[in-house]
């Protein structure tokens, strides 16, 4: 049942104790307030009870007379922001009210009476998380996109796209594009038209609390993040030369001889745009991880990931014969220990990889990491939900 708990500022109490017997004990939802003449105005709102149905907005409405002021608290300190009608009849909240939570709320009339109430949502039944890249704080190159992979499927996609909002320091035009990820499950990501302008701060807010994703279930909170573009920076790899070539501001910064992946069948290379995903180091690789057999298990240095499929640039100094000359790797690009060195110390998670040349398999795939510069911008707007 709902409680309800009224007051009056002035006077009326009388009349309020009143309805606070009556919907105590009947769970209406409505209270009244008092305005300085004694006239008493009814004030109801559309949940109530201990399981209200979450995923709606709060309407609080005036019987008669107008609302001054509305506030909806949770049980945690936050506030459903709002609006009051053009007639002042009616104010309903801006979001949604989230599964498994406690309200109060407290309105006033501009005559001065007040009215309270409280509610609690029905908890979830199932919840869904998402994960955000890039994490809060970062500096990243002008290509990496904003990207949420979501643990559940989204059926709601125009709905939940609608509570992203992306804001930035220079108005960078932009759109959501939806695909699966590599992984299998539903992503979303935010990508410029152009490349980012170097020292552009970009937000992004995930107003997501209260909002139903569909089978996949509810969010039952907001996910934030924010970041700042680093350098302009552009790494072009030519297949058929076999060369690296590091651009900063449009100069060239490093020109390396390199040997990328064996043409003609699975171990070459890809071609195309790929964002540099990570700085990894000194890592494992094991061909039977990528589909290889047992061509390959090295510890190898300087690893700078480029595709969810295995594709990193790093040193390959078993490779030396190669380099400059011949594509004759398992489809990675591999480099002198000093070259490969000297790239990845310069090198920014999200830099492009610019990757041409014939010697490829094909091009990188929009989920293979960070693959959303591969089709046009027209294409990718059209991957909205909201288009």
């Amino acid at each position: 049942m709902s409680r309800i708990r009224t007051r009056t500022l002035l006077v009326g109490t009388a009349t309020l104790a009143a309805a606070l017997t009556a919907c105590s004990g009947g769970g209406t939802g409505k209270a009244d307030a008092a305005d300085t003449s004694g006239k008493s105005t009814e004030i109801s709102v559309n949940l109530r009870g201990k399981q209200a149905k979450a995923g709606e907005p709060v309407k609080v409405t005036l019987a008669d007379g107008r609302l001054k002021q509305v506030t909806v608290t949770d049980t945690e300190g936050g506030k459903l922001d709002g609006k009051v009608s053009a007639d002042g009849k009616s104010w309903t909240s801006g979001r949604n009210a989230a599964p498994g939570t406690g309200y109060t709320v407290r309105a006033t009339a501009e005559g001065g009476g007040s009215a309270e109430a409280d509610f609690a949502t029905a908890a979830a039944d199932r919840v869904n998380k998402l994960t955000l890249a890039p994490g809060k704080n970062t500096t990243v190159g002008i290509a990496h996109p904003l990207s949420i992979v979501f643990d559940s499927p989204v059926e709601n996609k125009a709905y939940v796209e609608k509570h992203l909002k992306v804001s930035t320091s220079d108005n960078t035009e932009g759109s959501w594009g939806w695909m699966q990820d590599y992984s299998g499950k539903d992503r979303v990501d935010w990508r410029p038209k152009e490349y980012w302008k170097p020292g552009t701060k970009v937000s992004l807010k995930a107003d997501l609390n209260g909002i139903d994703s569909g089978d996949g279930g509810w969010f039952v909170r907001d996910y934030a993040t924010n970041l700042t573009i680093g350098k302009k920076q552009v790494v072009k790899v030519d297949l058929d030369n076999h060369r690296l070539k590091l651009m900063r501001d449009g100069q060239l910064v490093k020109d390396v001889p390199m040997s990328a992946g064996t043409p003609g069948g699975d171990k070459a290379s890809w071609r195309g745009t790929a964002v540099l995903m990570s700085k990894e180091g000194t890592i494992n690789m094991r061909s039977e991880t990528v589909g290889l057999g047992d061509a390959y298990d090295k510890m190898v240095d300087y690893s700078m990931r480029l595709t969810w499929s295995g594709m990193y640039a790093h040193a390959a100094p078993w490779n030396a014969a190669y380099f400059g000359n011949t594509n004759h790797s398992s489809g990675c690009v591999g480099m002198s220990d000093g070259d490969a060195s000297a790239v990845y110390g310069a090198v920014q998670v999200g830099d492009p990889f610019e990757i041409t040349g014939n010697d490829a398999k094909g091009t990188v795939a929009l989920n293979n990491g960070y693959g959303d510069w591969n089709i046009s911008w027209a294409d990718w707007q059209a991957k909205s939900a909201l288009r």
